[in-house]
């Protein structure tokens, strides 16, 4: 169950549909972001990254897909139909990939890629909020779905924080000139 404003249950479906519908939007908006964010990437590490976030948000999409189809068929979320769809969250760079990146980044003078991660990051973070907020207010099943999105999510932020936060530390610390 679902709580809302009033009595603290959301009645019918159709609110949870609203629900799924509005995060599959904002996953489909991360995936396209991604993809658009790869033409602006001069890093092959961070080309690589961004392709493997793109297949994870294929899966949370699919996932999600299949959480509406549940409640559109059964009326409720059958989490045991969506298990193959489980992620475990990816170490997007290794040690060693992860400090020849950043030194990339700084020689190359790569300033769109902070823009980039730094963007990555608040849509991540969004997302994550929104899954835990909902996650908050639902028990069972959906709760268990919502708490799997978040953590996916999560992993994500942790990611591009992690890299918008070097890279502006970075940047911030160079001798710009005179």
């Amino acid at each position: 169950m679902t709580k809302n404003n009033k009595d603290g249950y959301i009645t019918g479906n159709k609110n949870l549909i609203k629900v799924f519908e509005y995060a599959l939007n904002q996953e489909e908006t991360g995936k396209d972001f991604f993809k658009s964010s790869l033409k602006r990437m001069g890093i092959g590490a961070a080309v690589s990254a961004f392709k493997r976030l793109i297949e994870e948000e294929e899966k949370h999409i699919l996932f999600i897909k299949g959480i509406l189809n549940n409640l559109e068929q059964e009326g409720k979320i059958n989490l045991s139909n969506l298990k193959n769809m489980v992620l475990e969250p990816t170490d997007y760079f290794d040690t060693r990939a992860k400090s020849e990146f950043l030194q990339q980044c700084v020689d190359g003078s790569m300033i769109p890629d902070v823009t980039v991660f730094n963007t990555a990051w608040l849509i991540e973070r969004d997302l994550c909020e929104f899954y835990e907020r909902m996650a908050e207010n639902t028990e069972g099943e959906l709760g268990g779905a919502l708490l799997m999105l978040s953590r996916w999510e999560k992993s994500h932020e942790k990611f591009f924080k992690e890299y918008r936060d070097k890279l502006s530390d970075t940047y911030s610390k160079m001798p710009w000139g005179g």
